[in-house]
């Protein structure tokens, strides 16, 4: 469908000026070509794409993009009825980048550009560079105006780059907008809400339960509803499903507003093969790898980035500070880091090929890593890289350039954590005691690096079944443990990550196509469990032992690991200052252990903090001691101890 023009021509003493502000002409030098071969244009996404413009006191739109393997290119759209020869483009010189300045057009045209391949075939591409998008299943590219926004969060960004975030507390919560709430009018606007909307709700929320971090999913541009957002068209535009690029703004501003950090998944692994999108874009392995056994997923039917060419990577940096500087976001989760470091992965004989040195290690992707951490992060420290790395490949989180060839990523989701964590906690508790050291295992490798604890959306989908449904047992037990299971993670060394829905035990498997089921909060469990979370984030952000030291053994220290027969875990956390660490005393049975005796580190008075089964929290009312002594009794390598009654699936958190 067409799209009237918005912008108004206007001239004051020979300036051209938008909406009260000057217009500038925007062109590509020679020097911003240079800078492109090179890979070192980080502001490229200023000068490729659609941007609004002026020349010779006229406005417009400059177009401009990257098709080296391209014979002609031409500009359509609905300013020219889509006509195909009206306006061509210009090839600027042998880096293969085409531009034209258009006059009369403005915000809300659609385009494209039709190239004409070697091969005599048409291609009507979508702009990579694209801000803004038409909402699928249309695929036009729309020409917006990302300036202008009135951005309340001075304060927040100024404050940001001075934190050491390892010592800061950091609990994310993950969530997919289209799925969290739905609009009860399916008709308007497909069902969703907007960003606008969104925020409106998203943002009490986050601030009655404490959250410091949001983790979007499926924000840039993606084409089929059921990828999530991990098949991405348009790596520069957020996703229209849920309005403009300044609605999206806004919801940032909001979150940042309340002191919300906002994380959002960006996808450099793969790239979707639809038509519109990236993939041989201009007849020929642009973007992608040209040999299909470096170029293709056979398993994910995605196509691979071409790490080794000097534009890709530039497209892809440059992307990361698009959305660090337009859109004031903190941080990047970066989906799939193991696909991109193993030439194999996935793949089976033949379907790969090794490196220069025969080995499997994918060294331009390595280097890509580098590059692109070193440059983000060296210029925006506060600014979060996080790897989905799902191997035990070393020093993710190490710096570059150090002794150990680190990535230099902020922080590293610990799947082993969480593969451990699930596999222990969805046994029957008779069988527990024979996988008691499944869940003290990470914490023999914490150090390694800084971990991130994910139970994310790919845990409660495809028949894995939701958090509160991997737990074994009647509906009361089974919230039981999630409620110990819960203690155990945010007492365990390492940042914390939880999927929307988990916090307040979402029973059905997560689905993109419905909302949650909010209605459970009518539950007497569901709502207990959800002012259990409260508690425990409140708790979580109020004591610094919880995470001051995440990655060393200053901060964590084990009582007892290796009481199997009772499936009990007793530890310690500890500040930096010497006070307010936590005894943690957590019953993985649905036994009662009475006159439980547990090794202290201190002859001290403690206090109880938090009981697991208090009936507002959704628990059977068991009375835990508001306070205890410890006595000069040896116990478990301990000088002191304490005792007392431990409940069913009970968990404990004494302050000292």
């Amino acid at each position: 469908m067409a799209a009237k023009t918005t912008a108004r021509k206007a001239s004051l003493g020979g300036r051209v000026t938008n909406q009260g502000k000057e217009r500038e002409r925007v062109f590509i030098s020679e020097m911003d070509e240079y800078l492109f071969a090179q890979g070192t244009h980080y502001e490229i996404y200023k000068k490729l794409g659609a941007h609004l413009s002026v020349e010779d006191g006229r406005e417009g739109v400059f177009f401009g993009v990257w098709a080296p393997n391209a014979l002609e290119v031409y500009v359509i759209g609905s300013f020219n009825g889509w006509n195909e020869e009206s306006h061509p483009m210009t090839k600027l010189g042998p880096g293969g980048i085409w531009t034209l300045f258009i006059p009369g057009i403005g915000v809300g045209e659609m385009y494209k550009f039709l190239i004409h391949a070697q091969d005599g075939r048409k291609l009507y591409k979508a702009d990579p560079f694209a801000n803004y998008a038409q909402v699928r299943p249309e695929t036009a590219s729309v020409i917006t105006d990302l300036t202008g926004f009135p951005w309340k969060d001075d304060k927040w960004m100024a404050a940001r780059d001075g934190k050491d975030i390892n010592k800061e507390p950091m609990a994310i919560y993950e969530c997919h907008i289209g799925s969290f709430m739905r609009h009860p009018d399916p008709e308007r606007n497909h069902g969703f809400y907007t960003y606008r909307e969104f925020a409106e709700r998203i943002v009490p929320y986050l601030k009655e339960l404490q959250y410091t971090h949001v983790e979007l999913i499926g924000i840039a541009e993606f084409p089929y509803d059921g990828s999530w957002g991990y098949q991405v068209t348009g790596y520069y535009a957020p996703t229209a499903r849920y309005g403009s690029p300044k609605d999206f703004m806004y919801l940032i501003n909001e979150l940042h507003k309340i002191g919300v950090g906002v994380i959002v998944d960006w996808v450099p692994a793969h790239f979707a093969t639809d038509a519109h999108g990236l993939a041989e874009f201009d007849g020929g392995c642009v973007f992608e790898h040209p040999d299909p056994r470096r170029g293709s997923h056979p398993d994910w039917g995605t196509k691979i980035f071409d790490y080794g060419k000097n534009e890709v990577k530039n497209f892809l940096i440059a992307n990361v500070l698009y959305w660090l500087r337009e859109y004031h976001i903190d941080g990047i989760r970066v989906d799939a880091v193991a696909s991109m470091l193993y030439l194999d992965y996935g793949k089976k004989d033949g379907q790969w090929l090794p490196n220069i040195y025969g080995g499997n290690k994918n060294l331009e992707a390595i280097e890509f890593l580098r590059h692109m951490n070193s440059v983000v992060r060296g210029t925006y420290p506060g600014f979060l890289t996080i790897a989905e790395e799902s191997t035990a490949w070393p020093n993710v989180t190490s710096r570059i350039g150090d002794e150990h060839e680190g990535l230099g990523f902020s922080f590293k989701w610990n799947m082993g954590w969480m593969h451990d964590f699930c596999e222990y906690m969805k046994l029957d508790p008779i069988y527990r005691k024979g996988n008691h050291y499944a869940l003290t295992f990470a914490m023999s490798y914490n150090n390694s690096e800084n971990y991130i604890l994910p139970l994310s959306h790919d845990e409660v989908v495809h028949l894995k079944c939701s958090m509160v449904n991997k737990m074994p047992g009647y509906p009361d037990d089974k919230y039981a443990n999630l409620r110990v299971a819960y203690a155990y993670m945010f007492g365990h060394c390492g940042k914390k990550l939880l999927f929307m829905g988990q916090e307040f035990g979402q029973e059905r498997e997560w689905s993109e196509d419905r909302e949650l089921d909010w209605f459970l909060l009518k539950e007497k469990n569901n709502r207990g469990m959800q002012n259990y979370m409260k508690e425990l984030l409140r708790i979580y952000r109020k004591y610094p032992c919880f995470y001051e030291y995440d990655n060393c053994w200053d901060g964590f220290e084990w009582m007892n690991a290796d009481d199997r027969d009772h499936s009990t875990y007793t530890f310690v956390r500890k500040s930096s200052s010497g006070r307010n660490s936590i005894l943690f005393v957590l019953n993985m049975t649905p036994m009662k252990w009475e006159n439980y005796m547990v090794g202290v580190p201190k002859k001290k008075k403690y206090r109880l903090l938090l009981n697991s089964d208090e009936e507002r929290f959704g628990g059977r009312g068991a009375v835990a001691p508001q306070e205890l002594t410890a006595a000069e009794k040896t116990c478990h390598f301990k000088e002191y101890s304490i005792s007392l009654d431990l409940p069913p699936y009970g968990a404990v958190m004494y302050l000292f």
